[in-house]
């Protein structure tokens, strides 16, 4: 193969074939200045390039896009059918069952491609205790079922201590689909997952939500991310409703001294309830 040393003076009419595809390619593209770098080697001079571009045919005027307005980020993750949605009437269970259809075998951001089963809820559809966590793990994405690992089983343990079963409580995540690695849920993940929360809180219409962990509580407190220890140990008005910030389980495994703080929260649900503690059995 022939190594040319500069451009050539002519060139063959295959080449100014070539060269006339790329201009046009190029120009398609919006690019129509070229240049050359100093040093390179290049069969079309830079003459002949701007002289092709200016005898290039002109273009076909194309009708104008029809673009979509920018969407603002905090709507754009909110699908659109969520706003059009006309309220359901009938039992909290019926109501439960028409967000899980309407959510059906959800596509709606990049869970999905990862996910193994859509953790929808579970639990009494009349609760007044609705616990809200941060998103599935491996367990619960294997069953479908939310919370029934390990932190899962703490969790039944502390609904226990209240006097209650996990049959008399609601329970869901922020985000229905379980985040790889069990990383923390990307702002537009848990955006477009949160209409149907929202939906399920107010079928249940719970007296109070509890917040298992900073994760729930920034999104069910309107996003502002708080130290989880300034929002605990009061009662805050939230979707309708009250809600109290705790712990999440996972965290009390790994650090089980802090088992006794979240006792504290979960008395002070109980005793915004009117709840006595279960009476221990005699020894």
């Amino acid at each position: 193969m022939t190594e040319l040393s500069g451009p050539p003076r002519t060139l063959n009419p295959e080449q100014k074939k070539q060269l006339a595809a790329w201009v046009g390619y190029y120009r398609d593209l919006g690019v129509y200045d070229f240049y050359r770098r100093e040093g390179e080697a290049s069969w079309a001079s830079a003459d002949y390039v701007a002289e092709t571009v200016a005898n290039f045919p002109p273009e076909q005027e194309l009708p104008p896009r029809k673009l979509k307005p920018p969407l603002e980020p905090e709507i754009a993750a909110i699908p659109e059918t969520i706003a059009h949605i006309t309220p359901p009437t009938g039992t909290a269970a019926d109501i439960l069952h028409s967000i899980r259809e309407d959510l059906g075998d959800c596509m709606r951001c990049p869970l999905c491609e990862t996910r193994n089963k859509i953790v929808f809820g579970d639990g009494d559809a009349n609760a007044q205790v609705f616990f809200v966590g941060e998103g599935p793990g491996a367990d619960e994405d294997a069953q479908g079922i939310p919370f029934v690992g390990r932190a899962g089983q703490l969790l039944n343990n502390m609904i226990g201590a209240m006097g209650l079963r996990r049959d008399q409580v609601y329970i869901a995540n922020i985000v229905k689909c379980r985040p790889p690695q069990n990383r923390v849920p990307e702002p537009i993940e848990a955006n477009t997952c949160s209409p149907f929360l929202l939906r399920q809180i107010a079928a249940v219409k719970p007296r109070m939500l509890v917040a298992l962990g900073a994760t729930a509580a920034t999104y069910l407190m309107g996003g502002t991310k708080r130290a989880l220890n300034s929002l605990r140990g009061q009662v805050h008005a939230a979707h309708g409703t009250n809600l109290v910030v705790t712990y999440h389980p996972a965290y009390l495994l790994r650090d089980p001294r802090q088992k006794a703080e979240a006792w504290k929260d979960l008395q002070l649900v109980m005793q915004h309830l009117g709840m006595n503690p279960p009476a221990r059995p005699a020894s």
